[in-house]
């Protein structure tokens, strides 16, 4: 089994096509031999590596996690918001142990809130507690040009995730990259078509993040479920 979790980038709502958006989690499956493995999308939308711990999502997810199955995590989008107004969705920047105690705006209630790293390295030691197999990714690109590039999160949250991957023996794949490369093929003008808004993609767009995720999962040397993908 290959559970996903992150946020409307990788599933949008109920994953639909509401108001014409896809998360690229729903086109998975697609590309693997579902006769011997399954695609599960736990993404959910709104969420960031904080919320998705702090709302049980985590919790009600792990139990059904496995010795040989996989876990691919896309966070990001949502974790530069406010740590304490608003959704109060945002994480600490980097990935150190810092940790900031703030009191929610909506109850007034106190929680203690850490990096992006922090959570992101949770995820991945609870994980592979149970003999998971763990594939971080950069999140995807928005759709932001300069110069004929798609802008890239190169010194933020690609570094972060790239980091905690790298300091937990875990994979990684530069989602945010190869997808970028893939849209800058096809231009900028062709892009916005395949894109509802800055970060939600059109169908067309959500499979071409898909393709991304694949490409770079077939890249990944010792990673087992490339064996599960069509020829």
């Amino acid at each position: 089994m290959v559970f996903v979790i992150g946020d409307s980038t990788v599933k949008y709502r109920a994953g639909n096509g509401e108001y014409g958006r896809w998360g690229w989690g729903g086109f998975l499956q697609a590309f693997f031999d579902i006769s011997r493995i399954t695609v599960e999308n736990c993404a959910m939308e709104g969420r960031s590596s904080r919320t998705y711990y702090t709302e049980g999502l985590w919790d009600r997810l792990l139990p059904a996690m496995q010795k040989g199955d996989y876990l691919i995590i896309d966070f990001g989008h949502n974790d530069s918001g406010p740590l304490n107004t608003g959704l109060a969705r945002g994480a600490l920047k980097g990935t150190d142990d810092k940790s900031q105690k703030v009191v929610l705006e909506r109850d007034g209630s106190i929680e203690e809130v850490f990096s992006y790293g922090h959570y992101i390295r949770m995820y991945i030691r609870q994980a592979k507690a149970r003999g998971v197999e763990v594939i971080i990714l950069s999140h995807t690109p928005a759709n932001q040009w300069q110069d004929g590039k798609m802008r890239r999160c190169i010194q933020t949250y690609a570094k972060w995730s790239r980091e905690v991957a790298e300091q937990e023996n875990a994979y990684f794949v530069d989602l945010n990259d190869i997808a970028a490369k893939k849209f800058e093929t096809i231009g900028e003008e062709k892009t916005k078509s395949h894109y509802m808004d800055m970060v939600h993609t059109s169908k067309e767009g959500a499979m071409i993040n898909a393709e991304a995720v694949i490409e770079g999962i077939r890249y990944l040397e010792k990673c087992r479920l490339k064996n599960y993908l069509k020829k």
